[in-house]
């Protein structure tokens, strides 16, 4: 108790705020951290009234606690999965794809009905400790300390009205589509970082004059002739109507992979590793790559 009660008052720079979420009387935990400053010969904190601010001392013993209380942690989930019962909560984020999950989720829990998930769509991870146990995204690289395996490689199509210029055309080069107004997802998401990556590459920044995250809402400001948009082949494919033409991209080729990526450097608790495992097979025995 004493380690937690140091690491979050070192979050948060404040005893009282941290004895009201520790649920300790504010005293005890000044006494506590104190105790443990007379233990370890050093002052951990710069005092300045209630606010404390850690010092050089402070920062390297809170490091080493954050290690330590890890380790403890993944300990408990180690020795938990020695009991051979698959229960428990999966930390899953969702930066791509998000459209397949409901199928994939509910195939995974008529096998595992006691394993429940926590869907996080905007991780706040550091480079030290993600703050998911799986991530489903087109850019495994950017999770620092990760490994991942590759679920699927889809094509991305630019998606017009039927009744659009270009709609008699079954491919276009992407530069074609310079002067037309997009419809896209909002800045930041993993689509969204590819389709402007492959605009530039094509030469242009898109006009963008709508943005959504919703594949039904595009589908209808496509169908309604507010612009164009693109479309990958097999997550948006609910998005395909009989109102609107999917081209074809001859240049740049335009296709994402979509990858499942967990830190490399932290205990994989037998949750994880059953949906990791069944989540490579549903995409290996569903979708083919493109």
């Amino acid at each position: 108790m004493q380690l937690k009660y140091f690491q979050r008052a070192a979050q948060l720079n404040h005893i009282s705020r941290a004895a009201l979420e520790l649920n300790i009387p504010q005293p005890s935990l000044s006494k506590t951290i104190s105790q443990l400053e007379k233990e370890l010969g050093v002052v951990l904190f710069d005092r300045h009234g209630k606010s404390v601010e850690l010092n050089e001392y402070g920062e390297i013993f809170l490091n080493k606690v954050n290690i330590a209380l890890s380790a403890l942690e993944d300990g408990k989930i180690e020795l938990a999965d020695l009991s051979d019962k698959p229960f428990g909560n999966i930390k899953l984020a969702v930066l791509s794809a998000s459209s397949m999950l409901p199928e994939l989720l509910s195939l995974f829990s008529t096998t595992y009905p006691s394993i429940s998930f926590q869907l996080i769509q905007h991780p706040q991870e550091s480079s030290s400790k993600p703050s998911f146990d799986l991530c489903i995204s087109s850019f495994p690289t950017e999770i620092a300390k990760s490994n991942f395996a590759s679920l699927m490689t889809e094509e991305i199509f630019l998606a017009v009205p039927v009744n659009h210029p270009l709609a008699s055309r079954n491919s276009i080069r992407l530069s074609e589509a310079s002067n037309e107004k997009f419809i896209s997802l909002e800045k930041g998401k993993d689509l969204r970082k590819i389709t402007d990556y492959l605009c530039y590459s094509a030469g242009f920044i898109p006009n963008v004059i709508f943005e959504s995250d919703d594949p039904a809402t595009v589908r209808g400001l496509i169908k309604a002739g507010q612009g164009v948009a693109f479309i990958p082949s097999i997550s948006w494919r609910d998005a395909k109507s009989s109102h609107i033409t999917l081209l074809h991209i001859e240049d740049p080729i335009c296709k994402r992979t979509i990858h499942l990526s967990w830190p490399e450097d932290r205990y994989m608790k037998q949750t994880v590793r059953l949906f990791r495992d069944f989540t490579v097979n549903y995409f290996k025995n569903n979708f083919l790559n493109e």
